[in-house]
């Protein structure tokens, strides 16, 4: 993942570009990369948030992929209620074949109780639920998830637990449990690390870590990168993450509306 350097004359990616105008005017983003698991925040209502990596290679046995790209959408519906979108581009390489859209999925998230990471006491609460939608490619249907969330942040860092159900898209019942720890919120680059366990009863059980750094520019601006290993039914997978998290409000004709009055 990430862009590769040339020796000519740099430049800008268009996605960069965007990212850039975005960031211009946009408000503090919580959406979280490059785990696979959540936190117990939402975005503020009335803002949008991107999670977008532009392209990564996951190997897994003797099979490559290119992931690219991978975007998750979160936009605030109302006080501690969030929308999210999420999909994935994914195109074989050895061997070849055509890019499929996979992962996608459409949810809701609700915070149940406002704790640390809403400037409160006590833990922070969350719940996320909604469905799985079928790959652009062969014969997978929809599913369904439910998951709970832990949050709970310190002066020495944070701590994320991950508690989902699921009906996969081949309607095979899942389950997964994951763990994210961060370094101070304070620092402008913390390490983080996942590590999760997945089960798909009958078809594949994972066992996954992630190792990597979040880059805080700004208040409305991180990039990441981490390398993932993880086993799937025994055979390794492998994979690097790299990408950015922005957000931007969708206020603004609303608010010119009222101020024209």
């Amino acid at each position: 993942m990430g862009t590769k350097r040339k020796r000519s004359k740099p430049r800008l990616p268009k996605w960069a570009i965007i990212a850039a105008c975005f960031v211009a005017w946009s408000d503090p983003a919580s959406a979280y990369r490059p785990f696979d698991g959540t936190d117990a925040a939402v975005a503020a209502p009335g803002e949008l948030e991107i999670e977008f990596q532009p392209a990564g290679p996951q190997r897994e046995s003797a099979t490559t992929a290119l992931i690219a790209p991978a975007t998750v959408v979160n936009y605030g519906l109302s006080e501690g209620w969030e929308a999210v979108f999420e999909g994935q581009g994914q195109s074989p390489l050895s061997p070849s074949g055509p890019t499929s859209l996979t992962a996608a999925g459409a949810f809701l998230k609700h915070v149940l109780r406002p704790g640390s990471l809403q400037d409160k006491t006590g833990p922070s609460i969350a719940t996320e639920f909604g469905v799985l939608l079928p790959d652009s490619t062969g014969s997978s249907g929809v599913g369904a998830s439910l998951a709970g969330i832990v949050s709970q942040r310190w002066d020495w860092g944070t701590v994320h637990l991950n508690a989902a159900t699921a009906l996969t898209r081949d309607h095979h019942a899942d389950v997964f449990l994951g763990g994210i720890v961060e370094g101070p919120s304070k620092w402008s680059v913390r390490p983080v690390a996942e590590f999760f366990y997945e089960k798909e009863f009958g078809q594949a059980e994972t066992i996954s870590a992630l190792i990597g750094l979040i880059w805080r520019v700004q208040d409305n601006l991180s990039f990441d990168v981490g390398p993932r290993h993880a086993l799937r039914n025994g055979h390794p997978v492998n994979e690097i993450r790299a990408g950015l998290t922005f957000g931007f409000p969708l206020r603004l004709f609303g608010e010119r509306a009222q101020q024209s009055r």
